[in-house]
């Protein structure tokens, strides 16, 4: 059975069980939630955000949640992904972290003209504990597919957070640094410009490069 990924913006009341009602509907129309996220409009009113897998017409969704009487409308609109594409999250060091971007938002550029759709995100951080939070957050993100470690000295349990978040399959590319850190990296590159462009052409649709295919991971 095929089935189609769909984005609706559902304006609801707020208050208990409106997440479970809604849901209701979806599973009784053989929909598969794939993403949520609800952000408070109003005292009186939220706004829920899907992305469902649905193997029928989503107009039949549309109209039995409108059903509801706790919906306040609802409307189909693009997926994330069709509209932002896969992510890169750039953390570190601030100057670190502006350089990879420059590289990174350069070659999202090319790319994006040709189809693709990718974004790039940043967060300067400081602080072994906090990086080692941030990194393990990736993998909590939707639509996020690499992480570019960017400063001068990463470790100990910054680098098990690296080896858990690349278990789950997630990119990881490293500014050649001191520290443990590009040990556990998929890639270690040493200019942060070319570091932001060769994390964009790993997980580019549009671009030959394969990490994979690499003789060696230093660079």
């Amino acid at each position: 059975m095929t089935t189609e990924r769909i984005g609706l913006q559902v304006r609801t009341a707020t208050g208990p069980g409106v997440l479970h009602r809604l849901t209701g509907v979806i599973a009784h129309q053989r929909g598969d939630i794939s993403s949520v996220a609800i952000a408070s409009q109003s005292t009186e009113e939220d706004r829920v955000y899907l992305e469902i897998d649905l193997p029928g017409p989503a107009e039949d969704l549309v109209l039995a949640l409108e059903q509801l009487d706790v919906v306040h409308g609802v409307e189909l609109v693009d997926t994330l992904k069709t509209i932002y594409g896969k992510r890169i999250i750039i953390m570190g060091g601030g100057a670190q972290v502006g350089q990879v971007a420059i590289g990174a938002i350069s070659e999202a550029d090319r790319h994006n003209i040709r189809g693709e759709r990718i974004s790039v995100d940043t967060i300067p951080l400081v602080g072994e504990q906090q990086l080692a939070d941030a990194v393990r957050a990736v993998a909590r993100l939707p639509r996020a597919f690499a992480i570019v470690l960017a400063g001068s000295l990463m470790g100990g349990e910054i680098e098990k957070a690296v080896r858990e978040v690349r278990a789950l399959g997630l990119l990881v590319v490293s500014l050649n640094m001191a520290g443990s850190v590009p040990d556990a990296a998929d890639l270690v590159v040493t200019d942060p410009v070319q570091a932001g462009v060769m994390t964009v052409m790993a997980i580019a649709d549009t671009a030959k490069f394969n990490v994979k295919r690499l003789q060696k991971k230093v660079f």
